[in-house]
């Protein structure tokens, strides 16, 4: 894997229509610019950008932990998503996001039995990302069905993709739509 740069970003909540939110609420982001090694050209076997991901969901899912300033235990939700240069395809995405990235980001956020939400686009150096977002252990907790909005200004380049995992150590500002809690939660099945 060829990085070339890694942005993380914070972004807290303390007031949400002139109401404070008590404490913050906070998203944490981590990306990875690296080189996509099958740029301009076809290629059946995707088992390097596999080898990617598995990396990357152990080095971005500490960061994001890091970057908050919490135990990973205290990780609240999770989410996963990538922008492929102009030179790539959306399968390079998903060859990165899905078949290995998973196991060592639950691991870097203290467990997780829900699925990762993910999304994926191509772009253009500066391409914005919604990051989706939900409990780690209950996908049906609504307080904490969310996105985090991210980008690197000068990636993804034609030959470049983005990887950006997100972290977050509560739920909405505010939550206020009823449904599952956190507290309600089993933890059983990754749904409820």
């Amino acid at each position: 894997m060829e990085i070339r740069k890694i942005v993380t970003i914070v972004e807290e909540t303390h007031q949400e229509m002139e109401k404070p939110v008590q404490p913050p609420t906070r998203k944490a982001a981590a990306l990875a610019v690296i080189k996509n090694p099958f740029v301009d050209r076809y290629e059946d076997n995707l088992d390097p950008l596999i080898s990617i991901g598995d990396e990357l969901g152990a080095l971005l899912g500490k960061k994001c932990v890091e970057v908050l300033g919490i135990q990973p235990s205290e990780a609240q939700s999770y989410g996963k998503g990538a922008i492929v240069g102009t030179g790539g395809e959306l399968e390079h995405a998903g060859a990165i996001l899905h078949p290995k990235l998973g196991g060592p980001f639950r691991e870097a956020v203290g467990g997780g039995k829900a699925i990762i939400p993910s999304s994926k686009k191509m772009g253009i150096p500066g391409t914005w990302l919604d990051v989706p977002v939900h409990f780690k252990d209950a996908a049906f907790v609504r307080s904490h069905f969310d996105a985090m909005t991210v980008s690197v200004y000068d990636a993804p380049r034609h030959d470049e993709i983005v990887v950006a995992l997100v972290v977050t150590d509560s739920g909405r500002p505010l939550p206020r739509i009823g449904g599952l809690t956190r507290e309600e939660a089993k933890k059983e099945d990754g749904l409820r």
